[in-house]
């Protein structure tokens, strides 16, 4: 039997949506998810116990009106993945298309208003995928997931935590709280050329997750090439 990611993936998707009464009526049952998840470290779990505090004590418009200026108010703490990587290129929309299409094998329809790249979406997906392949494409997703849980940490969020939890998800080792933290990664680094190989057949061809992970890599070299 291939083991899924699911629960955990949707439950931490469901914590970066904009907040609802319906969201805030379910913060017991999100963090009864996570508790049973044995991939997630204490840290992790420590770390989302004040955002899950504030979905069950705080008015929801205040909820709400916190969401939008912390993530719609410009493009530092976006949650579109691919804007962090492309920007406004054409690349941007290419890509978009790949990853809806690789929503639409799976299943996975995004909302007419909801963009591919939209990183709640992004989890619900991974929440479909064998753990091998959704730890595969956090790991292609961590520059972002990193640089976005330094700033949000940086402003005092509580938002931090839950790109700790994805990070925990796709097996990357936690900091200590005693320990300092990393320097906020740069999303737009000097990157080693590496080769992208697709096993079997040629996954660039088509939609695939190999394909995302190309365009990922690809995103960080052609920022280095930009920086030359």
């Amino acid at each position: 039997m291939v083991e899924i990611v699911t629960p955990s993936a949707r439950a931490l998707s469901a914590l970066l949506t904009y907040p609802t009464r319906e969201l805030c009526a379910a913060a017991d049952e999100i963090a009864s998810v996570l508790e049973a998840d044995g991939r997630l470290p204490a840290s992790a779990h420590a770390g989302l116990a004040p955002l899950l505090n504030d979905l069950r004590t705080q008015d929801v418009y205040a909820l709400q009106e916190r969401y939008v200026d912390l993530f719609d108010r410009g493009r530092h703490f976006s949650l579109h993945l691919f804007e962090h990587v492309h920007g406004e290129s054409r690349d941007r929309g290419q890509a978009m298309v790949d990853l809806a299409s690789l929503y639409e094998k799976a299943g996975l329809l995004a909302a007419p208003n909801e963009l591919p790249d939209y990183l709640p979406l992004f989890l619900e997906y991974l929440a479909t995928r064998p753990v091998a392949e959704a730890r595969g494409l956090i790991d292609e997703t961590a520059h972002i997931l990193s640089a976005l849980e330094t700033r949000l940490a940086g402003r005092g969020s509580s938002y931090a935590a839950v790109f700790t939890a994805i990070r925990a998800l796709g097996g990357a080792a936690l900091v200590a709280p005693d320990e300092p933290a990393a320097p906020e990664p740069d999303l737009d680094p000097e990157w080693e050329e590496t080769q992208v190989t697709f096993g079997p057949g040629d996954a660039a061809d088509g939609c695939s997750a190999d394909r995302l992970r190309m365009r990922m890599r690809a995103a960080r070299r052609d920022a280095r090439g930009a920086a030359a």
